[in-house]
């Protein structure tokens, strides 16, 4: 077992920081990371960890379920000579996505950084023996792309994570353990995590879940976040209304207000910035038998749909164990990237538009823009109530062709164009003076 100086230096640090209270006050580097990351608009999430070698997502050890001794033979089979950071930076740039979440560790405990407080990592437990955290870091601050780090608070393999939660029954460890010891081994992962990589966008919890009655001492952990680099964001994905400390709001796999995934039944729309995930498949990890994949049109749809609800888009890949991601992720990045060239001043920068998100689409605004967005065309015609005031213009986006309206004192009527019926999404700019 590595030493365990970094844990003490944590332990030292937090006891010497006052205590997070509800009147948090963010500083001012990270206000302003707030609004670079509202304006950012897209972003890839990749669920990567030993895991992918079993093809069966991330879920794997516990749904099979997969003992911890038998488990850990599986590290020894993981050895992603093809992975190539300038590679995956450069897929982001190129699909218009403005930052990286990747899984730092997820609920199996396995650390894909170098840790120095367990062995049951990357360096140390696969014949790869290369940190692939900081080849990413390295190249996403060359290329200009930012990096979040996911952290799985819930820990399948840890013995202290103890009492159990909800999952994690079967995988043969001690019924005893030392909760405090894991969460001050979790603030320690966090120090090197925000002290080895070079500056981070934020954190990504998830795993509060599990165990949501536990101490978990949040307090303690989002001050030290924010006393290591002021400016990152922390994020939880604990479903329920953001909590003292918490940057920015995220949604699994809905938009926010909307429950289709049952994840979100408690989580009210808060105050801050907000984010959707979703799959390119129906898996995060990677899962060799999972052939269910959206269209690009559909993602483009849900993108402009998340903007419409003033939240980010974290679009997941599942990277495959030789370190490459699959081609049918690559090819709908692609798709997504040539849509965004052309179309992206209607999402980046953007907030969600003045009308609420309608059944033929959604609004987004920027200064004094509202546009338009008709991704489900119902009719020929779309009201827009309180939009008739001041109008310098209403034009088809990226044109000069000028749209046919009329406006009383409800609002403004819009007339879709006869020729622009099987288009992703038909924006209209409607300018004001």
């Amino acid at each position: 077992m590595k030493t365990r100086l970094l844990m003490y230096i944590c332990i030292f640090l937090m006891a010497s920081y006052l205590s997070a209270s509800d009147d948090y006050q963010p500083a001012k580097e990270n206000v302003a990371a707030r609004k670079w990351f509202q304006n950012a608009r897209f972003g890839l999430f990749v669920h990567w960890g030993v895991y992918s070698v079993l093809g069966d997502g991330e879920w794997v050890m516990q749904n099979r379920p997969i003992s911890k001794s038998a488990y850990q033979k599986v590290a020894a089979f993981f050895n992603p000579l093809e992975f190539d950071a300038a590679e995956w930076v450069a897929m982001v740039k190129a699909a218009g996505m403005k930052y990286i979440t990747i899984t730092s560790k997820h609920h199996d405990g396995f650390c894909m950084f170098d840790s120095k407080l367990t062995d049951w990592d990357i360096i140390d437990r696969t014949p790869y023996k290369k940190d692939v955290l900081k080849q990413l870091a390295e190249e996403c601050h060359k290329q200009g792309i930012k990096l979040f780090f996911y952290y799985s608070q819930l820990d399948w393999f840890n013995n202290d994570y103890f009492p159990r939660g909800r999952t994690g029954q079967y995988t043969g460890r001690p019924d005893e353990g030392n909760w405090n010891n894991y969460i001050d081994y979790m603030n320690g992962q966090l120090s090197e995590l925000l002290t080895n990589y070079g500056d981070i966008g934020g954190i990504w919890f998830d795993g509060w879940w599990d165990k949501p009655a536990a101490n978990w001492r949040l307090d303690g952990t989002y001050e030290l976040i924010h006393k290591l680099q002021p400016a990152a964001l922390i994020g939880s994905n604990h479903h329920r209304v953001p909590k003292p400390g918490e940057d920015f709001q995220m949604f699994e796999k809905d938009l926010p207000g909307h429950n289709t995934a049952g994840h979100s039944a408690q989580s009210e729309i808060g105050s801050l910035s907000l984010e959707t995930c979703e799959t390119m498949n129906n898996s995060w990890g990677f899962n060799i038998n999972d052939m269910r994949f959206k269209s690009s049109s559909d993602l483009i749809k849900y993108l402009v749909k998340a903007a419409g609800y003033n939240a980010n888009f974290l679009l997941n890949v599942g990277p495959m164990p030789n370190g490459k991601i699959q081609p049918e992720f690559v090819d709908t990045l692609k798709v997504i990237g040539k849509w965004l060239e052309n179309n992206g001043d209607s999402i980046y920068g953007t907030r969600g538009g003045p009308l609420s998100p309608k059944e033929w689409g959604v609004t987004t605004q920027k200064d004094k823009i509202v546009y338009v967005h008709v991704t489900n065309r119902v009719s020929d015609l779309i009201f827009l109530p309180g939009l008739q005031k001041n109008i310098a213009s209403v034009e088809l986006f990226n044109t000069n062709e000028k749209i046919n309206y009329s406006a009383d004192k409800y609002g403004l009527v819009v007339e879709l164009p006869d020729k622009y019926h099987n288009i992703v999404d038909l924006i209209i700019e409607i300018r004001y003076n």
